[in-house]
This record gives structure tokens, C-alpha cells and sequence, in this order.
């Protein structure tokens, strides 16, 4: 095959490890992202990500860049921008179309565009493809072609990489399908999946994360029911797992920009087409209502232990998974701010995040570590790998009382090597 110029738009947890990889493998990679901040860190070497190795970033062939016209080097772009959702729950394309509008007006006869970015099925074509014909000029199908392959990243995990997940490729026609399979075939050692059409490639995509959202919202479920039956669910689980065809889920926050979301462009979709999904539609709202229900259950449990007001709560980490930085849609925040309905003094503290983001995002300021002490509960809402190292006599030491109350939500403290006097909760 001849080897295409690559461009990649979008710098973020799916656009990086993805020009790396292109970049890595010998191709000549135009790396666009809007924001200079982020070029500018990327360029020293540094991924505020953690997805990339320094010295990965460095081994790269990547053209770093936020002029538009530099992407007129390349004849096969990758389009990985974010693809969140609004206030209302709706798919928000905005991103999308943006970055659509900037491509299409540099695209050349015989370029691909490929779309990485989760949407619903038929956005690409009935979205992006209507934006790049008139931002062009050119024909789709004679003139510029698209593809469509959906992205795979799991922030924080480095075994599950963009080289070792096999990639799901299609295109407008056969032969553009069959480029862009060549193409992604070229980095991705795990080898590709060619699917019939965009369509399809589109659907598997938010599929994927609904059937994870689905199988969490029932662990969920569960825990409530058997909170209100004195049973712990971790030992359900346990029990209930040892038989062959248990599917290994548990129960706990679901945030992020991938699993918390894409079951509405899915949901989206099929009301646009006629049709109420009420089973995708019930594992969210379940979902979505974990982080009131641990803070509830929190104060519930420390007025029964006649703790009296104004409580103070310490909560350890606020990313929306263990090991990332990454704060967007955390649901911790409902943690927050149910307490704060409450009239509890909330302390928060994550050494991942960034303390301008949080601020930003959510106007709160991250506490010291220092600031956390004499709290009558202490909630680990996001098992850090440096928390856990720290164990028990740390977590405890940040109680005022000794018989104060830890919640640990994914219940990933040894529940056997807790000091006698603590009260320990467990999702």
C-alpha cells in the first residue's frame, strides 16, 4: 500500500496515543489541537494525560500545531475530538462540527476523513459529511471520502493500548474501508474488524459502553436492595462469582466521558426514529442517583451514631477513575454537592487532579492533605493507588474520633485490617 500523511485533530486521551502510534510507526503526522497550552506541554514532552511516555512523545514524527492550514499536508485525517453531552442529557455535537467546519476548509481531492470521535449512528454522514462538502467544495464519494472507526482508549489502563485493541474500521465505499483497514493495520497489532457500513461501525460503538453502563447500573441495583437488607455486596458478588459464567461487575460511581455518556447519543437516536428505550434509559437514571444515595446514606449513618452538626466530611479523590486525572463528568461531584445540601463541611482532595480545572469546572478548591484531619467521615470515593499503599492507619488517622465512619465506595480496603473501633460502610 502507499503510506498516507496523517493528520490527527484533536490532542486529548484518544487523539494523542493514536499520533504516537502513526508517529512512531514512520508516518509524517500533522498533531492539531486548539489549544496552544496543550501544544506548547506537548511539545517539552510532557502528556498531562499520563497516556503517553515522555519518551514515546519524543520518539514520535508529530508535527505539533494549531494552524489549520498545516493540515493540508496530510490526505488521511483522524478526527478524535470530545463528543459530550448538554445540560439536558443531549448528544452535544459542537465539538464535532467545529472540528469538522476547520477540516473541511483545507480538504483536497482524494483525501479521507476518518471519524474516531463517539456519535450516534448515521451523525457521520448526516452530520459531518453535509459540512465537509460545503466547506470544501468538493464532491463526497468522487472528490473526498470518509470513513468511520471508533475509538477504544481506556484512560489509565497500559495494557489495553490503541496498538493492542483491535481496531473496528469502515468506510463510505469499499475501497475507502479498505484504505482505512490498511491504514489503521499499518500501528494496530492486534489487526482490524471491518464493519459493512459507517452505521454499523457507529452503533458497535455506543453499544459497547451501554451494555458496561447496563451491567453496573444492575450491580447497583443490587447494593441498594441488599443495603436494605444488612448484606454486604461484595461478598454477594464473591459467592455469586465463583460460578463459571458470572459476569465479574460491581457496584459504584459512573462517570466519565465515555460510559456516562454514550448511552444517550444511542437513546437520542432512537427517540429521534420512534422509539422510547426503557431499559438503557433505567440503568442510567439508576446510575446517575449513586453519588446522592452515598451521601444520604453517609449522614444517615453518622446521625444514627449521634454525631451532631456542622459534620465534616473528607472525601479522597475526585477524578471519575482510579489512576487518571481526568475530572470530566466525575460523579463525585453529586457526592459533594448532596452533602452540601445537608449542611456538611465537605473537604475534597485529589493528587491528580488540576486544582485550575476543578476550580474551573467545578468552583471548588482541592484541600491540602493537612486540611483533612478531624473529619467525622472519611470517603474513598476514588481508590487511588497512592491512597491505598497508605492503608488503614492513614485513612483512620484522618478521623476525629476513632470510632468515625469510612465509606469506601468500590470497597478496595482490606475489610480485615481495619482498626476495631471504625465503622466501615461498603458499597
Amino acid at each position: 500500500m502507499s503510506k498516507r500523511s496523517i493528520s490527527v485533530i484533536g490532542l486529548g486521551y484518544v487523539g494523542l496515543p493514536v499520533a504516537v502510534a502513526f508517529g512512531r510507526a514512520g508516518f509524517s503526522v500533522v498533531a492539531f489541537d486548539i489549544s496552544a497550552e496543550r501544544l506548547e506541554e506537548l511539545r517539552r514532552g510532557h502528556d498531562r494525560t499520563n497516556e503517553v511516555a515522555p519518551a514515546d512523545l519524543q520518539a514520535a514524527n508529530l508535527t505539533f500545531t494549531n494552524d489549520p492550514e498545516a493540515l493540508s499536508a496530510a490526505d488521511f485525517h483522524i478526527v478524535t475530538v470530545p463528543t459530550p453531552i448538554d445540560d439536558m442529557r443531549r448528544p452535544d455535537l459542537g465539538p464535532l462540527t467545529a472540528a469538522t467546519e476547520t477540516l473541511g476548509a483545507v480538504l483536497k481531492k482524494g483525501d479521507i476523513v476518518v471519524y474516531e470521535s463517539t456519535v450516534y449512528p448515521g451523525a457521520t454522514e448526516e452530520e459531518c459529511v453535509p459540512l465537509l462538502a460545503e466547506r470544501s467544495g468538493l464532491s463526497y464519494g468522487s472528490e473526498f471520502f470518509v470513513g468511520y472507526s471508533p475509538e477504544r482508549i481506556n484512560p489509565g489502563d497500559h495494557e489495553h493500548r490503541f496498538e493492542t485493541i483491535k481496531k473496528v474500521v469502515s468506510g463510505c465505499d469499499a475501497e475507502t474501508a479498505r484504505i482505512v483497514a490498511e491504514t489503521y493495520g499499518a500501528v494496530v497489532t492486534a489487526g482490524v474488524h471491518m464493519a459493512p457500513t459507517i452505521k454499523t461501525a457507529e452503533a458497535a460503538k455506543v453499544i459497547e459502553n451501554t451494555q458496561r453502563d447496563l451491567n453496573i447500573a444492575l450491580m447497583n441495583e443490587l447494593a441498594l436492595i441488599f443495603e436494605r437488607l444488612d448484606i454486604d455486596t461484595s461478598d454477594v458478588l464473591a459467592a455469586a462469582g465463583t460460578k463459571w459464567n458470572f459476569l465479574p461487575f460491581s457496584p459504584g460511581l459512573v462517570g466519565g466521558h465515555c460510559i456516562g455518556v454514550d448511552p444517550y447519543y444511542l437513546t437520542h437516536r432512537a427517540e429521534k426514529a420512534g422509539y422510547r428505550p426503557e431499559v438503557i434509559l433505567a440503568g442510567r437514571q439508576i446510575n446517575d442517583e449513586m453519588g446522592p444515595f452515598i451521601a444520604r446514606e453517609t449522614v444517615r449513618r453518622l446521625l444514627n451514631k449521634g454525631r451532631s452538626g456542622p459534620l465534616r466530611v473528607s472525601i479522597l479523590g475526585l477524578t471519575f477513575k482510579e489512576n487518571v486525572p481526568d475530572v470530566r463528568n466525575t460523579k463525585v461531584i453529586d457526592i459533594v454537592h448532596e452533602l452540601e445540601r445537608f449542611g456538611v463541611q465537605v473537604r475534597v482532595h485529589d493528587p491528580l487532579a488540576d486544582k485550575a480545572e476543578v476550580s474551573h469546572e467545578f468552583g471548588i478548591d482541592l484541600a491540602a492533605e493537612s486540611d483533612l484531619a478531624e473529619a467525622d467521615a472519611v470517603i474513598l470515593a476514588v481508590a487511588h493507588e497512592t491512597y491505598l499503599t497508605r492503608g488503614w492507619d492513614w485513612i483512620a488517622g484522618l478521623l476525629a474520633a476513632e470510632d468515625g465512619l469510612v465509606v469506601d465506595v468500590r470497597a478496595r480496603l482490606d475489610r480485615d485490617a481495619r482498626p476495631a473501633p471504625v465503622d466501615l460502610w461498603r458499597l
